[in-house]
């Protein structure tokens, strides 16, 4: 490759920060406040609200500006959905916790990304200006979870914040360029450029876009991007904001238009210098794809229920961390299937492809619906949800595979009795002394007749007696006297197993 002749020229890198934790524990406002307040007017103007990812620069207390650049995944599943390939995208986690609250589940589901990763993390105890805020009992709930933060058992890094007035951001942002510096994060500006694709859209004016982190190395105009079985040719170069760019470094996040295919979120990517370098490079990965393992079909799943889901987001990382939640979800008699996912809103087509298989339902992260495609689903009765936030998604889907499971009637033993003596039989009834060996005799139920260990026939409990009194039920170690109704002949020595019919 033409690079290779060039002398390194390794210098410092920005580092890549990703927010995680609980919903509701400020992460959107604080990056919110970060972007409004040290990105220029101007260039915020350009950043929509899905933006994956955006740059800011920090001033020093030392008076130095300093770049970092914050992923804005929508949640954690993001985050996890990359992990599971093997890519580190962010250097640095940022992981949020209210002080009113404390450490939730999906502070802990983000800890375990952050952990798996291997990445250092920097705790951020935010709305200390709320009035029910106590840092220190959020400290001690922190160490509760193992969580150990500086001064309190342990080494990992924290700040006081309010993302709502500003309180401790500054600091928080002076601790994410010293965990940086720890790291000693490089980058080589005379390599191509190579990183992670974190995002991946369809245009109908651009075509098919992806958003890309550098990690090291320099991407111009010209050259020609790879990303697992896509290639695009860096004709049109986009920073953050939307402004056209010749250039970018490590650690920028831009928008590449013109791929051949949607790029796969999470994997990496390399630039080329020529097309014949990135189409040897895109031969070399399809010979390495492991061929996929046979999916059974529906008839060798005949006791098992499938929900069927068509899946619509407004770009494919969140379609991807949904696909990671639901690999999740474990039910042992539902098998939940995306038939199909696709970048966009809902439209008639969706409802149509819907339509052709009873029961599926349409399921649309941040996306809206086509008015003719509303009323279409309505006239067909195909079901439609919209969600906004991934792990709403996630519960429904859940609460929609515990109510579609099958139910299997099983039988479940209540009690074991001996039975020591035969007193009468008329008209297959049984009159019999026995003593219950274990579990509950009651009034009413059905009893197998065991004789050695075997079953032999079956009968009812029509009768039960203790002390020549009736009563309902025969508790283990008493004896009783009851009439069975049954076909078989009951002996001495027998046994009789009553049991329930339970749906599970």
């Amino acid at each position: 490759m033409k690079t290779d002749n060039k002398q390194p020229n390794i210098i410092e890198r920005p580092p890549v920060i990703c927010i995680m934790g609980h919903i509701d524990h400020g992460k959107s406002t604080l990056l919110d406040y970060i972007r409004k307040t040290t990105v220029a007017e101007k260039e915020a103007g350009g950043i929509t609200q899905r933006i994956s990812a955006y740059e800011v620069v920090h001033k020093s207390k030392a008076g130095k500006e300093n770049k970092i650049t914050f992923l804005d995944t929508p949640g954690h599943e993001a985050f996890c959905a990359i992990r599971e390939r093997g890519v580190d995208v962010a250097d640095i986690a940022v992981l949020v916790v209210s002080a009113e609250d404390g450490v939730k589940k999906q502070t802990i589901e983000a800890l375990k990304c952050i952990k798996d990763s291997g990445i250092p993390y920097i705790v951020a105890i935010n709305k200390i200006d709320k009035p029910g805020a106590d840092v220190e009992k959020t400290k001690q709930n922190l160490a509760e979870n193992e969580i150990y933060i500086e001064g309190y058992g342990g080494a990992v890094p924290w700040v006081p914040i309010s993302a709502k007035t500003g309180e401790g951001v500054s600091e928080l942002l002076d601790m994410m360029l010293l965990v940086a510096e720890i790291g000693e994060l490089k980058g080589d500006t005379n390599k191509n450029a190579e990183g992670v694709v974190i995002e991946a859209n369809l245009d109908s004016h651009q075509g098919i876009s992806g958003t890309l982190i550098i990690k090291d190395g320099t991407l111009k105009t010209g050259m020609f991007v790879a990303s697992g079985g896509s290639i695009a040719s860096t004709r049109l170069i986009e920073d953050f904001t939307g402004k056209k760019i010749k250039e970018a470094s490590f650690s920028s996040p831009i928008k590449v238009v013109g791929f051949s295919d949607l790029p796969a979120v999470g994997l990496m990517f390399k630039s080329f210098e020529t097309k014949k370098e990135a189409e040897s490079h895109l031969a070399t990965f399809r010979e390495n794809i492991p061929a996929k393992k046979k999916v059974p079909n529906d008839k060798e799943n005949e006791n098992i229920f499938s929900i069927y889901i068509i899946l619509k987001a407004e770009t494919m990382g969140s379609i991807e961390a949904i696909e990671h939640e639901i690999g999740k979800i474990k039910n042992d008699r539902v098998k939940i299937k995306i038939v199909h996912s696709g970048i966009g809103g809902i439209s008639e087509n969706d409802v149509k492809t819907a339509n052709a298989k009873e029961g599926t339902v349409i399921l649309g992260f941040d996306t809206a619906i086509d008015s003719k495609a509303r009323s279409y689903a309505e006239r067909l009765g195909v079901e439609i949800k919209v969600f906004d936030v991934i792990y709403k998604l996630s519960e429904w889907i859940e609460t929609k595979a515990r109510e579609s499971t099958p139910k299997f009637e099983t039988e479940e033993t209540s009690g074991v009795a001996k039975i020591i003596r035969v007193f009468s039989k008329a008209k297959d009834k049984y009159v019999v002394g026995g003593k219950v060996e274990s579990g509950l005799i009651s009034l009413g139920e059905d009893a197998k007749i065991l004789r050695r260990e075997q079953e032999v026939g079956r009968g009812k409990i029509k009768e039960l007696q203790h002390q020549k009194k009736k009563v309902s039920e025969i508790k283990e170690g008493m004896e009783f006297g009851c009439q069975i109704q049954a076909t078989i002949e009951i002996a001495p020595g027998d046994k009789i197993e009553s049991y329930k019919i339970v749906e599970k």
